[in-house]
């Protein structure tokens, strides 16, 4: 019995060590998206780039649900400040809807203040992975190089990083006033982008 004992022991002491480890990459995972979530690369003095890429976010008709308007309001900001000439909105149309997110955040800039001549839109996309495949094509087709990525805080790594497995030189700047400001919200938030972190290595991102 001492031995099937002393083997129980040794099981569960692995088991114990595993789920530490388990525990800490978790943790880990997570440090790192607040962490890119609150760097903010184009508030550095002189960076430029050639667009402010908007990524898509829930519309209600023609209206931007309040986290669309928080990307967009950042996006027109970055633009007013020079920190690029071009306004790049994604997202297509969700369920039933008669606009695109992209329609509706282009009407969104335009009736403050932004010229139509300096927004580009796409309206394929129903994925951050996807909008950001649309921006690159639109990015070639009009040859714009380098982007600064605008979305949510714990939206940013996620985003940052399919731009670099996408080959788009990219900058994240994250909306200051994220609707995502509640305990609660901000968990949920945090938890589905540590899901999305590990899915988006052994599955297909779109």
């Amino acid at each position: 019995m001492k031995p099937k004992r002393s083997l129980a022991r040794h099981l569960f002491g692995f088991l114990q060590k595993l789920v530490a480890l388990a525990v800490l990459w978790l943790v880990g995972v997570a440090v790192w998206i607040i962490y890119v979530g609150e760097r903010d690369q184009a508030a550095d003095a002189g960076v430029h780039a050639d667009a402010i890429v908007v990524l898509g976010a829930a519309a209600y008709d023609a209206v931007p649900s309040p986290v669309l308007a928080s990307r967009v309001d950042h996006g027109i900001a970055l633009y007013r400040a020079g920190n690029a000439p071009t306004l790049i909105f994604t997202g297509g149309f969700g369920t039933g809807a008669r606009f695109a997110e992209s329609e509706v955040s282009r009407r969104y800039a335009i009736k403050h203040g932004v010229p139509a001549n300096a927004i580009l839109i796409e309206k394929r996309s129903r994925t951050t992975y996807t909008n950001l495949i649309e921006t690159r094509a639109l990015m070639r087709e009009h040859g714009l190089h380098r982007a600064i990525i605008v979305s949510d805080p714990l939206h940013m790594a996620r985003a940052l990083r399919l731009c670099h497995e996408l080959g788009i030189d990219a900058l994240g700047s994250p909306t200051p006033s994220s609707r995502f400001r509640s305990f609660r919200t901000r968990w949920q938030f945090l938890l589905r982008e540590v899901y999305f972190f590990h899915r988006d290595l052994f599955t297909d991102k779109r």
